[in-house]
């Protein structure tokens, strides 16, 4: 009879376990992944071209660093993942220029190297920090070694596609990026600290 009356020590939990909330968790990681890749998509829209190198300036990188400090490592890949895969369909998703923006022939072009170590860069960015207390510095280094890991990857499959010289690589595709990409990378985790601050002042 006391186990029949006795009230849930719990309802919270009892709520968490509702079908409607479940179907709820699950519909919303689509929802964060098609946001995320539709971020990208825009801030990749967002692009100057340089006379000297294949390889345009765009905000794509940035918004990158950011969704691997928000999401969290298996998501913010996925949601990469995402964006590649929309481009890959034939969506213009992709920096504009002399390719389409959209379909494999992009992918497999001069930028391909950097486009498909966006999932790579995410997850490792999420998991170097989740690793740390979450302050802006170690935010900083957690995106600064994603986005190294764009530009090595981007450096290789250009290495590989042209044949040139490790020389002429670098100063083509590395080099012309590195004080955008710092400007990047402080942006991101400017923001990512900043939400942390907020979360928990309002907690």
């Amino acid at each position: 009879m006391q186990n029949e009356l006795a009230a849930p020590s719990n309802p919270i939990a009892g709520l968490a376990s509702h079908p409607l909330v479940r179907a709820s968790a699950w519909l919303r990681i689509p929802a964060i992944v098609l946001a995320g890749s539709a971020l990208v998509a825009v801030c990749a829209r967002i692009a100057l071209p340089l006379y000297f190198t294949p390889v345009p300036l765009t905000l794509a990188p940035f918004a990158t660093l950011l969704l691997g400090l928000l999401l969290r490592p298996r998501l913010a890949a996925a949601t990469l993942g995402a964006y590649l895969a929309e481009g890959a369909i034939g969506l213009p998703v992709f920096a504009p220029g002399s390719l389409p923006a959209g379909g494999l022939t992009h992918l497999l072009g001069p930028t391909g190297g950097y486009l498909l170590a966006y999932p790579l860069a995410a997850a490792l960015i999420s998991v170097l920090w989740r690793r740390t207390g979450r302050g802006f510095t170690a935010a900083a280094f957690s995106a600064a070694a994603g986005n190294l890991t764009i530009l090595a990857c981007g450096a290789l499959w250009l290495t590989v596609l042209t044949h040139a010289s490790v020389s002429t690589i670098v100063s083509l595709a590395v080099l012309p990026f590195l004080p955008g990409d710092a400007l990047k990378v402080v942006a991101a985790a400017a923001v990512a600290a900043g939400l942390v601050r907020l979360r928990r002042h309002t907690a």
